[in-house]
């Protein structure tokens, strides 16, 4: 936690988001900590990894992408504001009792713990777990309150969809927990209206990698091992209760390997008339053959589907004039490497002004060509280079760490207001 959190005074924005690339005014972050240590080879493949991450580089990694943001918006962190709505007894109260209510006989202990935690250590202990004073040296169970490994990637478990925030229904056991931090942020925080799928059908799924923001009317959805089809149902039929027009644009993901978890690892929005894609989710080739893409359309409460060739037809029959930058460039194999470390997941900071993984350099390169001047992180951070001065350009920072988690720039930010 930060050590001068006690003296910042936090003040909440208003929570509106209507695109992927209008100009960012404020997105929420987590630095990864301690939690993201206390993996195993062992209990990786549980806490959603393929690897197990050096923290030490992790951490020169994320201030070169974090520092960027700090430089362009306004940046809020997880663990901030949770410690400071932790200072309200009713809330430290309800999330208490929240986080042990499944674990039976060892609630108590638990509970009696987390009691005994000041504002600070229970921030730190909801993020970072609690070691089972039981433990045995040996049993994998080393945790018993788990921690919450993934909770850097704050795009996940709760999304900005226009004026409220979609709690995510999150697919997996290990990121559940997620879910009760953001809402409790967003409600005694941010004070924001909510959604969530889960609340409206126990088997509904949402994960805000598959939710774009595309437009004020228009909405670009994953469907896949993280996003169902429930999920997207509630989201269709909660907007036919709201709009007399709008449309939501589904990809069909495979659900292996790992690296297709979310569209956004496969598509992303870099300006109005730009987007990031895998090439073979556009041809429907390889793992992508059979693959469907649906456009969803409501007009005066009816909801309607059909079929369209990809996603980039589909925006285009929507009035939509974009072009895709390939990500890896024009090589299938380079395509399919720099698609693992999420060559494809860019987050927009405005119109033609993106961040992403500089080791995906085949993917920079496309952008470069594409006009997008190539900056480097060090170089912003440092206060050499002045983002503001350039028309398009892409942010680059390193990663050789970082995306061994899984994800890239697009998963590690939670935007909360836009133009």
């Amino acid at each position: 936690m930060n050590q001068n959190t006690e003296q910042k005074h936090i003040v909440p924005c208003k929570v509106d988001v209507s695109s992927e690339t209008g100009r960012l005014r404020a997105v929420l972050l987590h630095r990864p900590g301690p939690e993201i240590e206390r993996m195993t080879p062992l209990n990786a493949p549980h806490c959603l990894y393929s690897d197990i991450l050096n923290k030490k580089i992790v951490d020169g990694e994320y201030a070169n992408f974090c520092g960027v943001l700090e430089r362009w918006t306004q940046v809020y962190y997880v663990e901030d504001i949770l410690e400071h709505i932790l200072r309200d007894p009713e809330v430290r109260s309800r999330m208490v009792s929240d986080t042990v209510r499944n674990y039976g006989a060892k609630s108590s202990l638990l509970t009696d713990y987390l009691d005994s935690c000041d504002t600070r250590q229970l921030a730190a202990v909801l993020i970072e777990g609690y070691e089972d004073p039981e433990w045995d040296g040996i049993d994998d169970d080393r945790y018993l309150l788990e921690p919450l490994y993934n909770l850097f990637f704050t795009r996940d478990a709760s999304s900005t969809v226009y004026g409220r925030v979609l709690i995510n229904s999150m697919s997996f056991e290990a990121r559940e927990r997620e879910t009760m931090i953001y809402e409790a942020i967003f409600q005694h925080f941010f004070k924001v209206e909510m959604l969530n799928a889960m609340a409206w059908d126990r088997w509904a799924r949402t994960e805000g990698g598959d939710v774009h923001i595309a437009a004020p009317d228009l909405l670009c959805i994953g469907q896949g091992i993280r996003t169902n089809a429930k999920g997207i149902e509630y989201l269709a039929q909660t907007f036919a209760r709201e709009r007399d027009h709008f449309n939501i644009l589904v990809q069909e993901l495979p659900h292996s390997p790992e690296s297709f978890i979310h569209l956004d690892m496969v598509f992303t929005f870099l300006g109005k008339h730009q987007c990031m894609a895998f090439e073979p989710m556009l041809r429907k080739q390889g793992l992508f053959a059979g693959k469907d893409t649906t456009l969803i359309s409501i007009d005066g409460g009816k909801i309607s589907y059909r079929s369209v060739p990809n996603i980039l037809d589909g925006l285009r029959s929507l009035g939509w004039d974009i072009e895709p930058v390939l990500g890896g460039g024009s090589d299938p194999w380079v395509q399919l490497r720099e698609q693992w470390h999420s060559g494809a997941n860019f987050f927009s900071l405005g119109d033609g002004k993106v961040i992403g993984y500089r080791r995906n350099t085949n993917t920079i390169d496309a952008l470069d060509r594409a006009g997008f001047a190539v900056l480097n992180a060090e170089d912003i951070v440092a206060g050499k280079v002045d983002m503001n001065s350039y028309d398009k350009f892409v942010a680059t920072f390193p990663g050789s760490e970082l995306p061994r988690a899984g994800g890239g720039a697009r998963c590690m930010t939670m935007p909360i207001l836009r133009d």
